[in-house]
């Protein structure tokens, strides 16, 4: 084996990592860790049986019954797994043990009396009990959004949670009907429109099993054969180690739907291995950080937000993930191309053919999982049984599993994957329980309907200075909240004001999605780049601003699709075919742009270098761009203006270079 870096022997150290210990993220002592166990397999067993309808010793649970039993144990789990001071795992102190009792007897008082709640109305009218109760959960709620969420989006909860107090002395277009204290807090926990609203029905009804799913594929080697697939296919082509980041961390996004993690997972392997190939640590960082972001666009799992985006929507899950198909398959494709190109411009090359699996020999011990892939996409697409699909996928892979002796699961191995599951689940709900609260607040000003109104007023009706306002929101709020924080909010207040300027519901949910991802790579905030550059020992803020570089397409491509709904599988076939392969041939020229390289052509350098880099991009964006009523121009005719834009930087780079040994 050469000096270079094995990325398979990596990869299956970090497998052994995962598989065989606990992550630090599992580091639960004593009786916390005991209880975890309980109380996921227990909550696991209670979502069995309500999706299910098994009616296990006759148990028949009411929606609102069923919701904060869920919610509840987990609200209480999570005071066991984040720490007063922020962090996960430790042993727990006498105040969290005590906040955990708390959270399971206003839990129990909320089960027990869920039915008279439903039938007396009371959001509205609750007793004094009742009240105080509510009071205690709300506060149990936003502490709990602290420890798993972080100072940030507690305080942005906090202030939306009390809105409704002052909402009456707020100036227009923000004010809205006022309540009292004792008014707002019942309405937050016993309404369905707050904290147990849609993100929480979206949780207990079809989140949850795809949480399990990606959890269970990672900890029987899934993890380990999507990256071997992907060193196999690509890690041998110039740049490969980088092309390598891209399909792992794509496949392993798709999984988690988290970028951090996503980060910490591949990263591990991939930044070093594009270290010892000769990127800089800065662009190793950044490549991981675009890659592991695009991952939450991935289909067919997408992380969580999707199918909170589902419920809102109410549609089929699988109509979510296949408009998500084409915008991520356009961010993965300018990120390929723009390493690529910066690959060729540094004249960089693959991984060694000794340091490479065989793919014919990853496909023959990995095909379990693609059988389970596929059984997976079968009952999603072709029976449209969303809820029970991941279950399914899950038992099938456990079956599966326990045949193949490198990856079964001993007590060990499942001890910590079950801890895993509750640590993600108990982060998750936390989070969306002091979500809603946002969420309820709207709905009891009145805010979301008058929002609306004054944000087209605000825009003239001009439908891209609406855009633009968008995506500055999107992006600001996504600094300080998770991808499905941020979504959830700007789902209520921003998506029916772009509705209402005439885009298409989907591709408007999509494009608050996209832009909601930007800030984790984006500087000041750039959290995904920032944790890629503390593995690479790189700069994070030039970090991030390489990633911005590299990740270029994220900040146009949304644009793209909101604008042309056939870029989201919303237009007839023949269009669908033609506007894709439009915006492909336009992103790979934007990020041969950027890079200052056309890929098979040769580099854009000296005096002429960047204005022919303006004008290639400038023709690349004409050629990717939508048909539109908004930019009157078909695909014919913007393709052939952006085609004489691009003519001349292509000429300019074929004839002085074209004896250039990089150009291939």
């Amino acid at each position: 084996m050469t000096d270079q870096i094995t990325a398979t022997s990596n990869a299956k150290g970090l497998e052994a990592v995962a598989i065989d210990g606990e992550t630090p993220s599992e580091r639960l002592a004593g009786p916390a860790r005991w209880v975890v166990i309980i109380g996921t397999l227990m909550s696991l067993v209670l979502v069995v049986n309500q999706l299910f309808n098994l009616q296990i010793a006759g148990i028949v649970l009411i929606e609102g019954r069923y919701l904060y039993l869920l919610g509840g144990v987990y609200l209480a789990l999570s005071f066991l797994i984040f720490q007063m001071r922020g962090g996960k795992g430790g042993v727990p102190s006498l105040l969290d043990w005590a906040l955990f009792a708390i959270a399971l007897g206003c839990t129990g008082y909320l089960v027990q009396t869920a039915q008279q709640n439903l039938s007396q109305g009371w959001e509205y009218a609750a007793p004094e009990a009742a009240q105080y109760v509510s009071v205690v959960f709300f506060f149990l709620v936003l502490e709990a959004t602290r420890r798993a969420g972080g100072l940030v989006l507690f305080l942005i909860v906090t202030l939306f949670a009390f809105y409704p107090t002052f909402a009456g002395h707020v100036p227009d277009p923000f004010s809205g009907f006022q309540s009292t204290f004792m008014q707002t807090v019942p309405y937050h926990i016993y309404s369905a429109e707050s904290s147990f609203g849609i993100p929480m029905k979206a949780f207990g009804g079809v989140v949850i099993g795809f949480i399990l799913f990606g959890a269970v594929l990672q900890r029987t080697g899934g993890g380990q054969f999507f990256n071997d697939l992907a060193l196999g296919m690509v890690g041998g082509y110039r740049g490969g180690a980088a092309k390598v980041s891209i399909f792992a961390s794509g496949f392993m996004g798709s999984m988690s739907g988290s970028v951090i993690s996503n980060v910490l997972t591949t990263g591990a392997v991939s930044i070093p291995a594009m270290r010892k190939t000769g990127f800089s640590a800065k662009t190793a960082a950044a490549t991981e950080a675009c890659a592991s972001t695009g991952g939450v666009l991935m289909p067919p799992i997408m992380g969580a937000t999707a199918f909170i985006m589902a419920s809102f929507l109410s549609r089929p899950y699988v109509e979510i993930a296949l408009a998500a198909a084409i915008p991520s398959i356009l961010f993965y494709w300018g990120l390929f191309t723009g390493i690529d190109a910066y690959s060729a411009k540094r004249g960089l090359r693959g991984l060694p053919k000794p340091d490479l699996p065989q793919l014919r020999a990853v496909m023959a011990e990995g095909w379990p999982y693609i059988f389970v892939f596929a059984l997976l996409l079968y009952m999603m697409i072709g029976l449209r049984q969303e809820s029970s699909a991941p279950f399914y996928a899950t038992a099938l892979l456990l079956m599966v599993n326990q045949f193949r002796a490198r990856f079964r699961l001993n007590k060990q191995r499942l001890g910590n994957m079950i801890v895993g599951v509750g640590m993600g689940l108990a982060e998750l709900t936390a989070i969306l329980l002091g979500v809603g609260l946002i969420v309820g607040s709207f709905s009891a000003t009145g805010l979301a309907g008058t929002l609306v109104n004054e944000l087209v007023f605000m825009a003239g009706d001009n439908t891209l200075v609406l855009l633009g306002m968008g995506a500055l929101t999107a992006f600001i709020f996504g600094m300080g909240m998770t991808v499905t924080a941020c979504y959830i909010f700007l789902a209520v207040v921003l998506a029916p004001a772009l509705e209402a300027g005439g885009l298409n519901q989907l591709a408007v949910h999509l494009f608050i999605l996209y832009w909601g991802m930007v800030s984790f790579i984006t500087p000041p905030v750039a959290l995904g780049a920032f944790a890629a550059s503390t593995m690479a020992g790189s700069n994070p803020i030039a970090t991030g601003f390489e990633a911005m570089r590299l990740g270029g397409v994220i900040y146009i491509a949304p644009f793209f699709f909101v604008l042309n709904p056939a870029l989201i599988g919303q237009a007839p076939a023949w269009e669908v075919v033609v506007a894709l392969t439009c915006a492909l041939t336009g992103v790979a020229l934007i990020s041969s742009a950027l890079q200052g390289y056309i890929s098979l052509v040769g580099p854009l350098e000296g005096p002429l270098g960047y204005p022919m880099r303006i004008l290639l991009f400038i023709g690349g964006v004409l050629i990717a761009k939508p048909e539109t009523a908004l930019l009157p121009l078909s695909y014919a005719g913007s393709f052939a203006v952006g085609a004489a834009f691009c003519a001349f930087p292509v000429f300019i780079a074929w004839q002085a270079n074209k004896d250039d040994p990089r150009v291939a």
